[in-house]
């Protein structure tokens, strides 16, 4: 599966997870909303729970922030990294026959 449509899949699962808690939550809130108490326990439930998914998707998307920044930079440290050129070996030096000296055999 790749990456794409794995972010998609789980992004159905936590929608469909959400409106499955929501659907629960409002049926009991329902019944508790009648008393002044229950009243602001749901208010504060409500608050709490935006405060929580907004503090799960700041880590969601930090994560995959700092995941794409790690392909970028492993990417780029693939492109510069040296080449190495083997030189070819050095030829050895020509003796000159000369009257003097003469070629080894």
């Amino acid at each position: 599966m790749s990456p794409k449509t794995a972010g998609r899949k789980a992004a159905a699962t936590r929608k469909r997870n959400a409106a499955k808690r929501q659907a629960a939550a409002k049926k009991a809130a329902s019944t508790r909303k009648l008393r002044a108490a229950g009243k602001k326990a749901a208010a504060t439930r409500k608050r709490r729970a935006a405060g929580q998914k907004a503090a799960r998707t700041r880590v969601r998307r930090g994560v995959a922030r700092k995941a794409a920044a790690t392909r970028a930079s492993k990417k780029e440290a693939a492109l510069t990294q040296p080449v190495q050129v083997q030189e070819p070996p050095a030829p050895e030096p020509q003796v000159q026959a000369t009257p003097e000296t003469s070629i080894p055999e």
